[in-house]
């Protein structure tokens, strides 16, 4: 190197993380206000990024907020749009600013992120912004790990089942992130009806047929029999969905989307915090039984003593 020659720039340190994706009313800024403060307790420091300009009155410390960027409310009643549309516009608005995003995250090079994203479904499966914003931010060198909610209570309807899962298959491989994906708000999973299976035929996506066999039961979705089979083909051939169980007011079960996340996206690898030999190789082999943990929740959240509805017709 000539002594007249400029360095060269330098790495900018590792940067661990979560995108907390979902539809709207999923839960992610609950998330994001109680994962925070779980993780604060365990000695890390956090900072959380508000990503959604329709977001008001976050409940939460703000390091970074992107209405002081553009909001949701300016763009409609200046661009006259509607909400769809003014929210994809403030997403493309961020995408063409991002120098001013980089500026932000930059004093807290020492941090862990958690970044709570807007609500809109599109945006994570087939629109470009979001996506483009997260490689970016991995560009970055930040490791991202997307957490993508869904309410839980959608269980109990085959359909609307289906439909999730469609979704976060779709999800997954557009934002193309490490992934890991939640049914929030277990404590209300059987308020709007009963499981036809145990939890863990939903969290861990086992024989889609015998969803369909309830579907075919009834009079409406009996017409859409063969397009829900070659649905429930697509998702069983990329054997990708999965769910872990979560309610955020429940310590143990912050933990296990805790673990899940961060051996997703290699924090638990890493020296940033004392670990012993035990909890690197349990993340490292898998050996810690996830039916176990599905199990000890479906014994918490789920009506004790009573039949599930395959169970019921079993016994008739």
């Amino acid at each position: 190197m000539s002594a007249g020659s400029a360095p060269p720039p330098a790495t900018p340190s590792l940067r661990f993380g979560q995108v907390v994706i979902g539809p709207p009313g999923s839960g992610k800024t609950t998330y994001c206000r109680g994962m925070r403060e779980f993780l604060s307790l365990l000695g890390r420091k956090v900072v959380v990024v508000n990503l959604d300009p329709a977001n008001e009155g976050l409940p939460y410390p703000c390091a970074v907020d992107v209405s002081e960027l553009v909001t949701l409310d300016d763009v409609m009643e200046g661009l006259k749009l509607g909400p769809n549309g003014g929210l994809l516009y403030c997403m493309e608005y961020l995408q063409a600013n991002l120098d001013w995003l980089q500026a932000k995250l930059q004093p807290y090079a020492d941090c862990y992120f958690l970044f709570d994203c807007p609500g809109q479904v599109e945006l994570y499966t087939h629109q470009s912004s979001v996506k483009s914003i997260f490689s970016r931010l991995c560009q970055w060198n930040f490791r991202l790990t997307a957490v993508h909610l869904v309410d839980s209570h959608y269980c109990a309807d085959p359909a609307k089942f289906i439909s999730v899962l469609c979704t976060s298959l779709s999800t997954m491989l557009h934002v193309e992130l490490p992934h890991v994906n939640v049914l929030s708000k277990m404590d209300l999973i059987e308020q709007y009806g009963k499981l036809a299976f145990n939890l863990d035929f939903y969290t861990e996506v086992l024989d889609l047929s015998y969803l369909l066999e309830h579907l075919a039961a009834d009079p409406f979705f009996k017409k859409f029999l063969r397009l829900n089979q070659k649905l429930a083909e697509v998702i069983q051939d990329y054997s990708l969905v999965s769910f872990v169980p979560l309610n955020v007011q429940d310590k143990e079960s912050m933990q296990q989307v805790m673990r899940a996340v961060d051996k997703a996206n290699g924090y638990c690898f890493g020296d940033l915090e004392e670990r012993n030999m035990q909890a690197l190789m349990s993340a490292a082999v898998g050996a810690e039984f996830h039916f176990d943990a599905t199990l000890g929740v479906q014994e918490k959240y789920l009506l004790p003593g009573e039949q599930s509805v395959e169970e019921e017709a079993r016994d008739l």
